[in-house]
């Protein structure tokens, strides 16, 4: 564990500091009033220094898209402030120091609930807490996954309403199957602020291309249930590589996506396009032996890093934001400075935060994670504030 230093006014010092475009050595980071002051070759005289390990890396904080759980918790269950912040806390521990708690498909008055703990959270000051990802209920019952079917919904009059209700605390992220909704929807949604994302869908190609003229900028968990390439049909992740300007998040978990299809993602996104996300359920930062939960009344078994039910369906996943950088860094064709750029400053441009989020430079948000030689999270700070 690093030793605290003072909140407001420190400097770090690493023999490497990725700067959210290129990997920096023997910098000096210098913090004050919860922005990075300086980024500078010799620590300045009377600052409180914290001396990073040989090997460390300090880096702009993970920022995690999609986030149902940790620390036991499931947003579904429980979207009170105290369980969105303790599912921040069990994920700050892997590195990510921002996020939108996710809610898997649910009825509206579960949306609305949810909506109003992520405003509840974010107005408490629960450190990371950006917004909120809705992933569903407007999805493809053929590209279901493990949400539960009989919560699938037709987006209706006033849904565009309901799904925004964030408003201007937050960010709104939503995923949806655009075949599943009718035109104009997604229209209304971004005009409303939210991001749109299309996921958990069977369409050839051609409905989400009219969902990319109404607004639509990206696609939620790369190749998971989504309509794939076929000989005549783009599909899904057809469109995701066809399209360059869109975004997509990826699972770098080993069990989701083979690490051929990461390294054919990072070819044909690159790191300014593809992002990592965690997809992580109750058991990430659950210290319990049996780290078992029920979602919708099915049991969901860990076993090491796999979430499934009983069926053998994957059922999200259980890896924080650090060991995503490590698989994709080590398995999935990455190089470090890749693997991290698309853990920060890559969402943090597909979110709008790009000009104080996921940069180490003067005038950004002091949102940092220090990793060791082998990416163990070593220390976070939020606002210049670090984890004690």
């Amino acid at each position: 564990m690093i030793p605290l230093g003072s909140p407001c006014n420190q400097a770090i010092c690493s023999d490497r500091v990725f700067d959210g475009e290129r990997m920096l050595r023997g910098r000096v980071v210098v913090l004050s009033g919860g922005r990075i002051a300086d980024v500078a070759a010799e620590p300045p005289a009377g600052v409180p220094l914290v001396r990073l390990p040989a090997g460390a890396v300090l880096a702009p904080g993970f920022i995690d898209l999609q986030v149902n759980g940790g620390g036991g918790v499931l947003l579904n269950d429980d979207s009170s402030i105290a369980g969105i912040a303790r599912i921040a806390a069990a994920h700050r521990r892997g590195g990510t120091t921002a996020l939108l708690p996710t809610l898997i498909t649910d009825t509206r008055p579960a949306i609305r609930a949810a909506i109003e703990g992520v405003a509840a959270a974010i107005g408490a000051g629960v450190p990371g807490i950006l917004g909120i990802h809705l992933e569903g209920p407007f999805l493809s019952p053929q590209r279901i996954g493990i949400h539960d079917p009989s919560r699938l919904a037709a987006f209706g009059p006033g849904d565009a309403d309901l799904l925004t209700g964030l408003g201007e605390r937050g960010i709104t992220l939503v995923t949806l199957a655009p075949e599943r909704v009718p035109a104009g929807a997604v229209a209304a949604l971004v005009a409303r602020g939210a991001r749109v994302c299309a996921g958990h869908t069977a369409d050839a190609g051609l409905t989400i291309r009219a969902a990319l003229a109404e607004g639509l900028t990206g696609f939620t968990h790369l190749f998971n249930a989504m309509s794939q390439i076929g000989p005549r049909e783009t599909g899904a992740v057809g469109v995701a590589f066809a399209e360059p300007g869109t975004f997509a998040g990826i699972i770098a978990d080993g069990h989701h996506v083979g690490d051929d299809q990461l390294r054919l993602a990072l070819r044909l996104k690159g790191r300014d396009r593809l992002m990592l996300v965690s997809d992580a359920m109750p058991p990430v930062g659950d210290t319990r032996a049996d780290a078992s939960f029920t979602l919708f009344g099915r049991r969901i078994v860990r076993t090491g890093d796999r979430l499934t039910g009983e069926d053998g369906t994957l059922a999200g996943a259980a890896i924080t934001m650090a060991e995503a950088v490590r698989h994709m860094s080590t398995r999935g064709g990455a190089s470090l400075e890749e693997a991290l750029a698309m853990a920060s400053p890559t969402p943090a441009r597909f979110l709008g935060l790009d000009t104080r989020l996921g940069r180490i430079a003067p005038g950004y948000a002091a949102d940092l994670v220090a990793l060791s030689a082998d990416t163990e999270v070593l220390a976070t700070w939020i606002g210049g504030e670090q984890a004690p």
